[in-house]
């Protein structure tokens, strides 16, 4: 017999909203559709307005990544392929296991996918995504009238690279635009609870922060860019009471760095606090 599927129903959310500090200069590439004359090759991602985000979908991406590695999900037989494009060859993990907890945190869909290496997997679990990631607005205070005096842009820096010919010694000049050291942004997480033992979910979110802290967001991280720090970490409780206007949420941690959030989250009583 198979193993009955736990039924999901919307127990609560928790919200985690931190500050996001570049510790280093941050480049995450808005691609190259359009160059202006005298502008960097490699432009950062802006909104609207022109202000540089950190896009919810390209820290999502990293901590997943980080993920797999730290747990060791990354070998050929773990892997899926989503794009198989000749040079541009895009590989996942994925897998149909009930208790996979990165599928249940960023979610899967039923589908056959080929594998890296063995058999396609046919997956029959569609599992919502348990996280969301809000692309995170720049703080504007963090880019001080001092640091606007030796910017290229108001709020953005250029580093000039060469890569240099082995043979040749020729070097080739490339320019990368980056939000400098100093800035800071809004970042906000959404954790649904959908299944009695969603808040384990929890740690897993904080284990990839704080990898996070220790390796690199965006591009250039190898060469000096993308180093980041979590602080003013702040994590409230969302019943389901409370979206039918009966609770208030409830505050579990405010103004803490990723250690204290990391031993909220490992403590007896955590998940005795989220009651609907």
């Amino acid at each position: 017999m198979s193993e009955a599927k736990p039924t999901l129903r919307l127990r609560g959310k928790l919200i985690l909203e931190a500050v996001l500090h570049c510790e280093t200069g941050l480049h995450i590439g808005a691609g190259k559709g359009s160059l202006e004359i005298g502008g960097a090759d490699n432009p950062v991602v802006k909104d609207a307005f022109g202000r540089p985000i950190v896009p919810g979908s390209s820290l999502r991406g990293r901590l997943r990544s980080l993920l797999e590695h730290a747990h060791g999900l990354t070998s050929p037989e773990e892997l899926v392929y989503l794009s198989r494009r000749r040079g541009q060859e895009v590989r996942i993990h994925q897998s149909d296991r009930p208790d996979d907890a990165l599928c249940l945190l960023f979610g899967r869909s039923p589908s056959r996918m080929e594998r890296v290496r063995g058999d396609a997997l046919d997956g029959r679990s569609a599992t919502p995504a348990r996280l969301t990631i809000y692309d995170a607005p720049l703080d504007l205070d963090s880019i001080t009238a001092p640091m606007r005096e030796f910017l290229d842009d108001e709020l953005t820096e250029v580093k000039s690279e060469n890569a240099i010919d082995r043979i040749t010694a020729q070097a080739n000049p490339r320019t990368l635009e980056r939000v400098p050291a100093g800035a800071r942004f809004h970042v906000r997480f959404v954790l649904d609870q959908l299944a009695e033992d969603d808040h384990a979910l929890t740690g897993l979110l904080v284990q990839g922060l704080r990898l996070l802290e220790d390796d690199a967001l965006g591009g250039g991280g190898s060469r000096g860019s993308g180093r980041v720090r979590f602080s003013a970490c702040r994590l409230t409780w969302r019943g389901k009471g409370f979206y039918l206007g009966e609770n208030g949420e409830v505050e579990l941690l405010a103004g803490g760095d990723l250690g204290a959030l990391q031993a909220l989250v490992r403590g007896e009583g955590f998940a005795a606090a989220l009651a609907e």
